[in-house]
This record gives structure tokens, C-alpha cells and sequence, in this order.
């Protein structure tokens, strides 16, 4: 796990949006997204609910 990843999770989970977190850490929305896949691969878990273009956290989130 790295700093990056969760920094992308924490700004994805208060701002709601993989977009509007990207805007906001001044990175592209891919790299976020990137970000956020890999810290659930590392721990082997959804840490968000997409769902027609809304982001809910998951209990495990």
C-alpha cells in the first residue's frame, strides 16, 4: 500500500466522484482510478459501490 493509494481513497470518498478527486490532487481521472483498483487488489476487497455513475462506500470501505 502506498501513500498515493490512499490519498486517492480518501479524496474519491469525500468528494463523492472519481472525477471530482482527480480535479482536486490535480491528476487524470485514470490514474485515480488506478489508484483506487490497486488498493483493492491489495487487500482484496471493493472498497466503493459504483453504481450508475454514483460512488457509495461499502461497509469494508
Amino acid at each position: 500500500m502506498r501513500h498515493s493509494q490512499l490519498r486517492a481513497f480518501h479524496f474519491v470518498a469525500t468528494y463523492g466522484s472519481f472525477s471530482a478527486a482527480a480535479e482536486k490532487l490535480k491528476i487524470s481521472q485514470p490514474a485515480v482510478s488506478e489508484q483506487v483498483k490497486k488498493l483493492e487488489q491489495n487487500y482484496d476487497t471493493l472498497l466503493f459501490r459504483r453504481q450508475n455513475k454514483k460512488i457509495t462506500l461499502t461497509d469494508e470501505g
